[in-house]
């Protein structure tokens, strides 16, 4: 009896084999010694090939893409945002439109959601988010855990200081 196995690598996996097992068949031959022997045979079969056209991956980097623009955004928003609440004691003013309003209440959302996913990726695999083309992706999320941070501090020395916390609808304490 014959007893084969073949394996099929990753390139990344092919990379951690010695040099003398790459791509190389090879077999123990069975020596008949008064004994039944059975042949062992490991064959390197070839090297899966990641796919370029992989459709998740596609929109995974569309959502990379659209974090990273949204994070940078948003973060020096948030800033500005927790300096003027901090001095003044009201967040942004709502501006022509109430469109510097919607702009804050976006970059907050922006930032829930990028810390929502690093959170579940870091779950999920055990490590954040990728860094992304020039490591944006990942000094977006640095970033956003910061901004997080600077969230809960300045709202806990707005609360102490002044007992609340202005809320996003313009007819509330500060923008009435």
């Amino acid at each position: 009896m014959a007893m084969s196995t073949a394996l099929l690598l990753s390139p990344g996996a092919a990379t951690l084999l010695p040099k003398q097992l790459r791509n190389i068949h090879y077999s123990n031959r069975p020596t008949t010694r008064g004994r039944e022997w059975h042949m062992t045979t490991l064959k390197v079969v070839g090297m899966a090939k990641e796919s370029d056209n992989n459709t998740s991956t596609s929109s995974g980097t569309a959502l990379e893409t659209a974090a990273m623009a949204g994070g940078l955004v948003s973060n020096p928003v948030i800033g500005w945002s927790l300096y003027t609440l901090k001095t003044t004691g009201c967040g942004l003013p709502p501006g022509p439109g109430g469109s510097i309003g919607a702009l804050e209440g976006v970059s907050y959302l922006i930032v829930v959601g990028i810390i929502s996913w690093s959170l579940y990726t870091k779950a999920k695999t055990g490590s954040g988010l990728p860094n992304g083309p020039y490591g944006l992706l990942g000094a977006v999320e640095g970033l956003s855990y910061l901004a997080l941070l600077a969230i809960l501090v300045v709202f806990g020395l707005q609360f102490l200081d002044r007992g609340y916390i202005p809320g996003p609808v313009p007819g509330d304490q500060c923008f009435g």
